[in-house]
């Protein structure tokens, strides 16, 4: 889903927002209280951000058997949004998603001393400088996104999903270093 509406933007700009897509992709379709209680907020708080998402197509009512309940489901698992064309909105969204971020990479280095030594010998943090044009930073992240497709086909239940599986977060950014660097 690509985001060019700023009211949009603005929208997802809000961490438990952000936390109730995520959710919603990792367990599938859940109502505003099941949220509530794997999130710790209140069954009020996640109804109320759940429309909100809803009113910009983040997330779409899905079916239910018991007509009392509604759930929720992700309407697209992938969102992204250009900040150069998004002015502010854009910004703070860009802004809300870094600061997300950067604090699980240091929640896992934290954490990874204490994790099980086959995840954190799997675990990866790496970083390279490389000459690239525009064109090429382009060409990079498709051809990554063309490496995890087979990965991300498991969330919406186009492939199985191996019984020791876990979900990662895995970050992809490229970004131009500043021209005097």
């Amino acid at each position: 889903m690509e985001i060019t509406d700023p009211r949009a933007m603005r929208a997802l700009a809000h961490p438990l927002r952000l936390d109730l897509i995520e959710l919603l992709g990792r367990i599938g379709p859940a109502t505003a209280a099941v949220c509530a209680r794997h999130l710790g907020s209140t069954q009020a708080s996640c109804s109320f951000h759940l429309r909100q998402l809803a009113k910009y197509g983040y997330v779409v009512q899905a079916e239910s058997e018991d007509q009392r309940e509604r759930p929720w489901r992700v309407a697209d698992l992938r969102q992204s949004w250009s900040a150069s064309e998004g002015g502010v909105a854009a910004a703070e969204l860009e802004r809300v998603f870094v600061e997300r971020e950067a604090v699980r990479l240091l929640d896992w280095s934290q954490a990874r001393p204490g994790a099980p030594e086959e995840w954190r010998s799997a675990a990866f943090l790496s970083g390279v400088t490389a000459p690239l044009t525009a064109t090429e930073l382009d060409e990079v992240g498709e051809r990554l996104l063309e490496v995890l497709a087979p990965y991300i086909a498991r969330t919406s239940g186009q492939a199985p999903v191996p019984e020791d599986a876990r979900f990662v977060r895995i970050l992809l950014t490229g970004t131009p270093l500043p021209e005097d660097s």
